[in-house]
């Protein structure tokens, strides 16, 4: 039964990982091909291809922690090579989080409908907003590797370890959970900026919606499908996102109180659904993309039905 499951949950991350790496690719392949082709590149294409980017990094990222984590009993993980893996994990993370919080602003700052002073200065300043907003979140990045990285070095000074050792048994635990504290401490504050343009879209539709019945026109004008469709791509991010983050947390208390066991790719294929359910939700979106792919769908089917078709 437990080889049964743990088949079936391979299959799963497999899954995840062609889906991910075909959906992310699908994306960046199409806005450069559209961006050499026009040779002009709007700022959420450009959003869109580094998330996309971001994200086929982040799901090889993952794909190798796991694979070092099933092979744990016979690999010898240095620290080094603990270190190389969470910087690397920390940075993809970082970015695939930032980029669609970056992603939620775009969409609040020109669809939102506000009268502030603040909000309209915002709005005329999008890209300016946006380049901002990565630059604060990169340094937030650099702090939080070099907390990680210290944190793993006092970890295995503190247990008397050198470059050779090999990180087994009840050792583990301990510093795995270092990257989890730290990374929930800094993508806690790109999960709140998603959670605050949300609510404060749903306010703006409210008051879109109370100022079509004073009018008497019909609840969907452009501006209304505008805000669904905002709301709509905001919350399959915090959706998406939320369970991500109780992945992580779940894979924590199981590091520290069980052993490797089929839990590890329960919690694997769940946060693997986050890069890789969020880019078909990215697809589906936006026009472009999802024009692109009926186009791929369309031509697979004709070639399909034109293989078919008997000979002369």
């Amino acid at each position: 039964m437990k080889a049964t499951v743990k088949c079936a949950l391979l299959i799963i991350l497999v899954v995840e990982i062609i889906i991910g790496c075909l959906g992310n690719g699908f994306i960046a392949v199409v806005n450069i091909m559209d961006w050499t082709k026009r040779r002009r590149f709007s700022l959420v294409d450009q959003i869109l291809t580094a998330l996309a980017i971001s994200r086929l990094a982040f799901v090889w990222s993952l794909l190798t922690v796991l694979v070092i984590s099933e092979l744990h009993s016979s690999l010898l993980i240095t620290r080094k090579m603990l270190r190389i893996i969470n910087n690397s994990w920390t940075v993809t993370n970082h970015f695939s989080i930032w980029l669609a919080t970056c992603l939620s602003i775009f969409y609040f700052l020109k669809i939102a409908n506000f009268s502030n002073s603040i909000f309209l200065s915002l709005r005329w300043r999008v890209k300016t907003v946006v380049s901002l907003t990565l630059l604060v979140s990169l340094l937030l990045l650099l702090v939080n590797v070099i907390v990680i990285n210290t944190c793993i070095v006092i970890s295995v000074e503190g247990y008397k370890v050198n470059m050779s050792y090999s990180f087994h048994s009840n050792n583990n635990p301990q510093i795995s959970r270092i990257p989890l504290f730290t990374n929930t401490m800094f993508t806690f504050i790109p999960f709140t900026v998603t959670l605050t343009i949300f609510l404060l879209l749903i306010f703006s539709l409210w008051r879109h919606l109370k100022k079509m019945q004073h009018r008497s026109k019909g609840p969907r004008d452009p501006s209304t499908t505008a805000h669904i469709k905002a709301l709509q791509m905001v919350v399959t991010f915090l959706l998406l996102y939320t369970i991500f983050f109780l992945a992580l947390v779940m894979q924590a208390w199981k590091n520290e109180v069980q052993p490797k066991t089929v839990f590890n790719l329960v919690f694997e294929s769940i946060a693997l659904a986050f890069p890789s359910g969020h880019s078909c939700v990215l697809i589906l979106g936006n026009s472009k993309l999802r024009q692109a792919f009926l186009t791929i769908i369309w031509w697979l089917r004709s070639s399909f039905n034109a293989a078919e078709l008997p000979g002369p």
